[in-house]
């Protein structure tokens, strides 16, 4: 593995380790939360009384940009994918490592994470019958899940891109060519084309509501900005990666504190306009002010798309080391991913009532849903053939 191809992989471990991380938290934020992609309290997570303020604003910060990156990394390595391969092999490689992990979380493991927080309910009933009932009402468990299939949607779009509009991805590889000294022209062109992905959606559909088919599900207005991230990744990584924006010699690496302070100016700008909301705006009925959600739409793309850049410049910068601490999660970051919801909810189920404030619970939450999550997996890629899937 080259020691650019060991920075981004470090880099996607840390995303993965950053999901778990807002996951521990999300249970101790202050002032309450809404639950956009939960409809029954039987799929609710777990809701602690100890609260902390700063788990707002670490909450607030992932959001902001850790899927959008997720989605960047995962379509890196595509397009070389379907060159090397037919789209049949290309079709089944998706189906086992992303399909299957999907039906295993919907049918089995969500089901077993969500009956915690189910249990707090006044609705007493057993699993089994839990289980059914929800189902018979159209209630599906996805939880993380939806990445997952919105992924495998996303895979599934670029074959049509592969077959019948090449030059597409060939336009996003030439831009990231050039940006291996001039960074801020990708940086620029992906802002914009966030910025016209993400604010229709924004006033049309609210930034909260979400997308549900069944099963699938996935935040309404972040649809389009996801895919632009993934595809981004698909043109960054179609050829000559080591020659472009992610090269390990290029300007976004040498420049990574231009790029660091840019995204902390721009999250400060979007946490402003958070607080102002919440603050000034909280009595308001509706949806907020033309003026406050143009400029939330505005500066949300233009955070995320720094945010992701600098992350990935701090990794290209300091991730070249022989070692790193993220190396021994490498193999097993997909299924700690997979796996880690049922520890969690569990975890924070039984912190309830434990006399500790909460950084202590989300430390617990966080190191104990780790290690478990971890444990499973390793135990799980001893399966023949299981390395293929997780």
């Amino acid at each position: 593995m080259s020691d650019r191809n060991a920075a981004l992989d470090r880099a996607r471990t840390f995303v993965t380790l950053l999901v778990l991380a807002n996951h521990a938290a999300v249970a101790y934020t202050a002032f309450g939360r809404y639950y956009p992609n939960h409809y029954l309290w039987s799929s609710a997570p777990i809701v602690d009384s100890q609260r902390w303020i700063g788990f707002n604003i670490l909450t607030l910060f992932n959001d902001t940009f850790f899927m959008c990156l997720m989605f960047m990394l995962s379509g890196l390595f595509v397009w070389p994918s379907l060159k090397r391969k037919s789209i049949g092999h290309f079709l089944r490689d998706r189906a086992l490592r992303l399909g299957l992990p999907f039906l295993a979380m919907i049918f089995v493991l969500m089901p077993i994470a969500y009956y915690a927080s189910f249990s707090l309910s006044t609705h007493k009933t057993g699993f089994v019958e839990f289980y059914v009932n929800n189902f018979k009402q159209g209630q599906w468990f996805a939880g993380p899940g939806w990445f997952i299939w919105y992924l495998l949607f996303l895979d599934l779009v670029a074959i049509p891109v592969f077959l019948f509009a090449p030059r597409l991805v060939d336009g996003i590889n030439r831009l990231s060519i050039r940006a291996f000294e001039r960074p801020w022209l990708f940086a620029a062109a992906l802002a914009v084309i966030a910025v016209i992905s993400y604010v229709p959606f924004l006033f049309t559909v609210g930034a909260v509501r979400w997308f549900s088919w069944g099963p699938l599900q996935v935040q309404f207005s972040r649809m389009a900005i996801y895919g632009v991230f993934f595809f981004a990744g698909m043109g960054i990584g179609a050829a000559n990666i080591d020659q472009g924006l992610l090269a390990r010699t290029g300007a976004l690496a040498r420049q990574w504190l231009w790029w660091t302070i840019a995204a902390a100016a721009s999250f400060g700008s979007l946490a402003y306009l958070v607080n102002f909301r919440r603050m000034k705006l909280a009595n308001l009925t509706g949806a907020p002010p033309f003026w406050w959600q143009s400029s939330y739409g505005v500066i949300y793309a233009v955070a995320c798309t720094l945010i992701c850049l600098a992350v990935l410049a701090l990794f290209l910068r300091f991730g070249q080391r022989e070692k790193s601490i993220f190396d021994p999660l490498r193999g097993d970051a997909y299924g700690i991913f997979v796996l880690h919801y049922i520890p969690m909810l569990w975890l924070q189920y039984a912190l309830l009532n434990a006399p500790l404030g909460a950084g202590s619970k989300a430390l617990i939450a966080f190191a104990g849903t780790l290690a478990a999550s971890w444990a499973a997996t390793r135990a799980l890629r001893q399966i023949p053939g299981a390395t293929r899937i997780l």
